[in-house]
């Protein structure tokens, strides 16, 4: 695997705008495309939004199991996607715990537990808590916790610096945001179907065994991340000390089921 292979696949991406990087764990960095353009996240929004959170329970503000969503629901259970909210809307469709349910509206409510146990914005919050500490002054949030963030390549390679070595909260904090909660539990991934089973951390998803998949073939089961329906993604391989951003402005679709797996491959080789 080749740097010139790497960047043949990004070169085949079909966006009129692309930046792909790579952040290898001893400091070393492959970019590709200009890295201070900002693109729309999607549901890679949620990576921030999910560290901000880990933040607020490290101090105090929040506990992964207070209630929250619907009832019987917890923090746990919306940052996982397991309180049995539908993708859109506030009307449960499962009890908690029972099915892993893709959902925006969880991360919505999740948002306001925590302005309210903040007392701050959830905006202002992820500002304090994550932007302003990581120097990611081109990111924007919008008005959405699930999905309205802008990013650049080089801000999305700050908080994936983060997630290799940590600062902002204890390794035995990213340890448990990276392991699969609620064990077994069946599910959809938005693009690429039924997944059993389908585990997902603490507001991201994991690699496990799902195939297929947008990450690496051949990265580790560990790997985490999350990808948006703007045509953009972020993993990271703890095990490989390795983690990729992947930036677009062509909406995601069989295009990238196709291309962002093989891209994956051969970043991963960069390292």
């Amino acid at each position: 695997m080749t740097d010139a292979a790497a960047g043949a696949l990004v070169d085949a991406w079909p966006a009129e705008h692309v930046a792909v990087g790579v952040l290898i764990g001893d400091g070393q960095q492959w970019r590709r495309g200009d890295p201070d353009r900002r693109y729309e996240l999607a549901s890679v929004s949620k990576l921030l939004v999910s560290n901000a959170v880990w933040i607020a329970l490290e101090e105090g503000a929040l506990e992964l199991d207070q209630p929250a969503g619907p009832p019987g629901s917890t923090i746990r259970h919306l940052l996982a996607h397991a309180s049995g909210l539908p993708f859109e809307g506030a009307q449960p469709i499962a009890e908690p715990g029972a099915r892993r349910i893709y959902s925006n509206t969880g991360f919505e409510m999740l948002a306001a537990t925590l302005e309210a146990a903040t007392e701050m914005t959830w905006q202002d919050y992820v500002t304090a808590a994550v932007l302003e500490p990581l120097a990611m002054s081109s990111t924007t949030l919008g008005d959405s916790a699930a999905r309205s963030a802008h990013s650049t390549l080089n801000d999305l390679l700050a908080w994936s610096a983060e997630m290799l070595t940590p600062r902002l909260v204890s390794s035995a904090t990213v340890t448990e945001a990276t392991s699969n909660q609620f064990g077994g539990l069946d599910g959809v991934v938005p693009g690429f179907g039924q997944q059993r089973p389908c585990p997902w951390g603490l507001g991201v998803e994991l690699k496990g065994t799902k195939a297929p998949h947008w990450t690496p073939s051949t990265g580790s089961a560990r790997t985490f991340g999350h990808f948006g329906a703007a045509g953009t993604f972020c993993w990271v391989d703890p095990v490989h000390r390795i983690a990729a951003v992947g930036l677009g402005d062509l909406a995601f679709g069989d295009w990238a089921v196709d291309l962002w797996p093989r891209l994956g491959d051969e970043l991963l080789g960069l390292g």
